[in-house]
């Protein structure tokens, strides 16, 4: 009887352990790391890299879910003329030798989901410095990549474990908590009613109200009245009201599709705490994705667009509810805002 009640406490606690997965996004020197609610975690080298850079991601739990690229160029550009790369990479000066039968091999990109192939050559790189290119640019910073595979591994609860890349135990791989349970947002109306032209015209005019009572610097010739149909009853309604460098941050209602209108402003509210120690977010560059109905946010840190915050945001009938959100902090020119690391994700 002890036995079987010691056995279903370590289950509550194990369950209760793998049901919450907080975010997280931090810098290790010239690595950064970033851990989404499903634990699914990515590490990548930032700095002066001039476009040479290692992707390193791995999903939770006992499986081994782990993929490793060396691009040099993003997915979407590379340097056509430049000459492949796996044949000059090199760490600390000396070539770095790769299996070929255990990568896919294009030019100027290299993958391989092989678990002991990326082991191996983590260890080989694990006390060296940097890997770089023969006769051309880029560079490998490996500063922090140990203690950003340490903070992976503690993320995913694999210390003292075999499957752990730093620290590793004698505990099994069945001793690392699975992914939490990937939580889902419906879409309550997926083709609601279109907006009859009367209809829409006196949505549009209720909306220069809004907009014309609205304590909002933007430029009066700037601003724009946004109607979108949410449900057979509901519209959403976007006004832009203020504006920095690249960004313009909008108002929002959920508004009645008949007169006498009644509207409800929105304000969006993250499931996590961000660094920035406010879940309370801004709706920048708000759009609206109608074949998939969802709110989208963009807040760019540069004008390049490289660099910032997006979400996604469905509405469930009452409110609109996060289910999705990417943030790259890093404006290096790596990748655009839909390849930024997410940290937040749903069905």
């Amino acid at each position: 009887m002890c036995y079987r009640i010691q056995s279903l406490l370590l289950i509550t606690l194990f369950l209760a352990a793998s049901a919450v997965a907080a975010p997280a996004q931090k810098s290790f020197s010239d690595w950064q790391v970033t851990c989404n609610n499903q634990n699914f975690c990515s590490a990548r080298n930032t700095g002066l890299h001039q476009g040479l850079v290692m992707t390193l991601t791995r999903s939770a739990g006992a499986h081994t879910d782990v993929n490793l690229r060396i691009d040099l160029g993003s997915l979407a550009r590379s340097d056509s003329h430049a000459p492949a790369i796996a044949p000059r990479l090199l760490v600390d000066g000396e070539p770095l030798i790769l299996v070929k039968e255990k990568w896919q091999e294009t030019p100027h990109h290299l993958v391989t989901d092989d678990a002991e192939t990326i082991n191996n050559l983590l260890e080989t790189i694990g006390n060296a410095n940097a890997i770089t290119l023969t006769g051309g640019q880029g560079t490998i910073s490996l500063a922090g990549l140990k203690a950003a595979l340490l903070f992976i591994d503690s993320q995913q609860k694999r210390v003292g474990s075999e499957t752990a890349w730093i620290k590793k135990g004698d505990d099994p791989p069945l001793s690392v908590p699975p992914a939490p349970a990937l939580k889902e947002v419906t879409i309550t109306n997926p083709t609601p009613t279109p907006f009859a032209q009367a209809e829409l015209n006196d949505l549009l005019d209720y909306g220069t109200w809004r907009m014309n009572n609205s304590d909002c610097s933007l430029d009066p010739a700037r601003r724009e009245v946004r109607v979108f149909a949410l449900s057979d009853d509901k519209a959403l309604m976007l006004i832009g009201c203020e504006a920095g460098a690249y960004n313009v941050v909008d108002l929002a209602w959920i508004v009645s599709r008949q007169k006498p209108f009644v509207a409800r402003q929105i304000h969006l509210r993250l499931p996590f705490m961000p660094e920035s120690g406010s879940n309370d977010l801004e709706l920048m560059n708000a759009g609206y994705d109608d074949p998939n109905k969802e709110l989208i946010t963009l807040s760019k840190g540069r004008g390049l667009g490289d660099c910032g915050m997006t979400s996604r945001w469905r509405f469930d009938g009452q409110r609109f509810r996060l289910v999705r959100y990417a943030q790259e902090p890093t404006c290096d020119g790596w990748h655009g805002s839909g390849a930024w690391p997410t940290l937040w994700v749903t069905k």
